[in-house]
């Protein structure tokens, strides 16, 4: 079968869109057969800088003939219905149509459609023009005179020829034939642009890249890379150093080169004084160079680092060495200088004085000054949501909350948390942004901070993604959590949540960092308790109006209500005035809604991250599902439509905010607020289930669960409480008094958390339950019986429910 060999051949592709261009190539033409009637056997993208390049394999020479009825309307159908029904078939009038009768429906027209197949060469041909034409670049130009015509071809470099050529193995391929603005396809590609600029003729794709190589171009990309990377570590290993693995850079230099060739380059001793990482990125970013470092010397640099030319200089590559050095020293020099500046005093500290006192700062020591100057610069950290030194501040009172909750150390929190954003103002930051927190740390030591208060300024950060590492000193895990929460209640009151496939303010991240904060640090903590905790000083700056009296009572209510107290809540409202009375029923309304939302996005994130980890999707709904208690406790939930109609909270006076119906709700918060017992619980109830008791439970569970719902939606008569006097069987006697021993016990493990135990207590239903429902009729005539019965099986759902809804576990 013929095969397919496209090359779109231009200036320089960005290194950052190749890769992707090439796969856009891919779909789209394959694509594109498949709909016209081929089909294919094999295809691969190729790409270089200059180059995309496509081999299909087997594809078929010609499409299908096809032939095809469209079924139209009634003979007698209007005028309007007969013209779509010719549009849609193609046909130019009525009379091109078929009339079919119908016995029932009477008679109907009918198109006969035939289409004959066509050669692969004319649907390539009219393929790959619209493909280049629709290419969905990131960026794209016009070039030359013919720029200037409406409709000009875009390309994101000009584009400079098309080869395509079509056939099998055994026969000469034939060059499919079109053009496109000026460019006529052909069988001629160019090789390197320097080594072998000269007319290349090539048949089809081995003789290609075999042309191309001797023609010193390297099509395959992986290959690139591999021939860098062997390169670059033989070079390094010869001169006594390792060199620095960088993925990111070798894809990106790969896509810089048609032949690559490792050279090696040096700058001073001296600006190895330079942090490594200040060091690295500046290389990195100006030169795409790698760096080195001695063997068998920790994370120390040496003076030497690793440049990819594209061309084999005459002179073995020592001028291309030189420039590159030069380079690299400059830029050096202005890293070492802006690393010696943020070491010193800054100019205005006169007009730092009052930002200092806020925050406990020592205007002697360097770190200390950049925060006052964070502060004293009002520098935004969102429109709505204030500056980074309020933000600071929220944290920080946060910080001091959690760190009680997890036993980490107060005071080296409080520092850990006052200087985090420290380092945003440091030149070396400004320079590269990346480094914020790596620099804080380090100019943190310099001026003599406790290690953890160092390690908590870099690790308040993290984890930044799935693969990230995840800190584990109390210090820094205090000052993570109390970040990414502000962050995520802060974002959620002004409504910026994330939406479908945009997250702009990374908002799904943070929830996992501080899942796999709590989690992989078996941290308990009531998420319930941190969000309300958050939400009062997000409030304070946004529409509190800092009051203290209306922060104090909403703490004392959040309290009272997450202890389902509801005498002292009665009491507190009848020792406070109307007006008090109704802001704090109002500011609570609106904490429990932005509370309850946020800790279905902590659900669906850590269903995420545990289907990752291997759990079973439906023994987590089940645990979720079975904890789902409400956590509105106050004077009823806050309706969806609270907070319509407030355009900025910051301005809006407390009066102007919609507050909440007046309705008494439940009191008492989630049982799901805690992630690690949520998978603590998903853990135990997966390894009971894989046993024969588990199993067997399993199904009576859900045959009471069954049974329940059919006649709850029939609305029959459940009775509220199990009489014993109504038992007319044994076995309903030993069901309940299993059930009741069972919920004992699995109640008692769970308040130990001991939820393998739990399971343990309820597998002892699994007997009583079989033989009930064996020798027992649940729907008895005598309408109390049933009743009584009914409510036996509702016990068993409820001992099962402590633990998990078993109705949402398969099988």
């Amino acid at each position: 079968m013929p095969d397919l060999l496209l090359e779109l051949r231009s200036e320089e592709i960005p290194a950052r869109m190749q890769r992707k261009a090439a796969g856009d190539l891919k779909k789209m033409m394959t694509d594109g057969l498949v709909e016209a009637g081929l089909t294919y056997e094999a295809a691969r993208e190729h790409w270089t800088p200059r180059r995309l390049a496509l081999d299909i394999r087997g594809v078929t020479a010609r499409s299908k003939d096809i032939s095809e009825e469209i079924k139209g309307p009634s003979t007698k159908a209007p005028e309007q219905a007969v013209q779509g029904f010719l549009r849609k078939a193609g046909l130019s009038s009525i009379a091109e149509a078929h009339v079919h009768a119908d016995p029932k429906k009477g008679d109907f027209y009918v198109a006969h459609i035939a289409k004959p197949g066509r050669a692969a060469e004319e649907i390539i041909a009219e393929l790959v023009p619209g493909i280049i034409r629709g290419f969905p670049w990131p960026k794209s130009m016009r070039w030359g005179l013919a720029s200037a015509k409406p409709g000009s071809l875009r390309w994101v470099r000009p584009l400079q020829s098309i080869l395509c050529t079509f056939g099998p193995e055994t026969e000469e391929p034939v060059v499919v034939d079109f053009e496109i603005d000026g460019i006529r396809s052909g069988n001629v590609t160019y090789g390197h642009r320097f080594h072998a600029p000269g007319a290349i003729t090539v048949r089809r794709f081995d003789d290609y890249a075999a042309k191309l190589e001797a023609a010193k171009v390297v099509l395959d990309a992986d290959r690139r890379k591999e021939i860098i990377l062997s390169d670059a570590r033989n070079l390094a290993f010869a001169n006594g150093l390792d060199l620095v693995d960088d993925e990111g850079l070798l894809e990106e230099v790969s896509g810089l080169v048609e032949w690559p060739v490792v050279l090696m380059g040096e700058f001073e001793q001296d600006f190895l004084a330079i942090p490594s990482e200040v060091i690295r990125l500046t290389i990195r970013a100006n030169q795409k160079c790698f760096v080195t470092r001695p063997q068998g010397i920790g994370e120390e640099l040496s003076n030497r680092f690793i440049l990819t030319a594209n061309i084999e200089a005459s002179d073995g590559g020592k001028e291309i060495a030189h420039g590159n050095g030069k380079v690299v020293r400059a830029r050096l020099s202005d890293a070492l200088y802006f690393w010696k500046t943020d070491q010193g005093d800054l100019p205005d500290l006169d007009q730092l004085q009052a930002s200092a006192e806020k925050f406990g700062l020592d205007l002697k020591k360097p770190l200390d000054q950049r925060m006052a100057r964070l502060d004293h610069l009002g520098v935004t950290f969102h429109a709505k949501l204030g500056t980074q030194g309020e933000r600071v501040e929220r944290i920080r009172l946060l910080a001091h909350h959690l760190s009680g909750l997890i036993s980490a150390d107060r005071e080296l929190v409080d520092r850990a948390v006052v200087l985090a954003k420290a380092d945003l103002t440091t030149e070396v930051v400004g320079e590269f942004p990346e480094l914020q927190g790596a620099m804080g740390y380090k100019y943190a030591l310099l001026q003599g901070e406790h290690v953890s208060v160092a390690a908590a300024i870099e690790e308040h950060y993290k984890p930044q993604g799935p693969s990230d590492r995840v800190p584990t000193n109390l210090v820094s895990i205090t000052a993570a959590l109390a970040d990414k929460l502000d962050t995520l209640v802060g974002f959620w009151i002004i409504d910026e949540k994330p939406t479908g496939s945009k997250d702009p303010f990374a908002l799904r991240r943070a929830a996992l960092g501080v899942i796999r904060l709590l989690l992989e640090n078996s941290i308990k903590l009531s998420l319930s308790n941190a969000l309300a905790e958050a939400w009062i000083w997000v409030a304070n700056d946004l529409f509190f109006q800092r009051q203290e009296n209306l922060r104090a009572a909403l703490r004392e209510i959040a309290k009272l209500s997450a202890l389902s107290d509801r005498a002292s809540l009665d009491e507190w409202f009848e020792r406070n005035e109307q007006a008090q009375r109704d802001e704090v029923r109002h500011s609570f309304g609106r904490m429990t809604a932005t509370r309850s939302d946020l800790l279905a996005f902590f659900h669906d994130r850590l269903k995420v991250y545990l289907r990752d980890q291997g759990a079973r999707h439906d023994l987590i709904d089940a645990v979720l599902a079975a904890g789902s208690r409400p956590i509105s406790p106050l004077e009823g939930e806050m309706s969806p439509q609270a907070t319509e109609g407030v355009a900025d909270p910051r301005t809006a006076p407390p009066s102007a905010l919609p507050g909440i119906s007046p309705t008494r709700g439940e009191i008492g918060q989630s049982s799901n607020d805690d992630l690690l017992q949520i998978v603590r619980r998903v853990l135990a109830l997966g390894t009971f289930l894989d046993t024969e008791d588990g199993s067997n439970l399993l199904a009576g569970t859900k045959r009471a669960a069954n049974i329940l719902a059919a006649e709850e939606k029939k609305k029959t008569t459940i009775a509220e409480n199990v009489e014993p006097a109504l038992f007319r069987e044994e076995a309903e006697k030993s069901l309940f008094a299993a059930v009741n021993q069972a919920e004992k016990e699995a109640g008692e493990a769970i308040e130990n958390e001991d939820f393998s135990a739990a399971m343990l207590a309820l597998s002892a239903l699994r007997e009583p339950a079989d033989s009930f429902f064996e020798r027992v009729l649940v729907n008895d005539e005598d309408q109390a019986v049933r009743a009584n019965r009914l409510a036996l099986l509702a016990r068993i759902r409820a001992a099962t429910d402590q633990v998990a809804d078993f109705s949402k576990i398969a099988g």
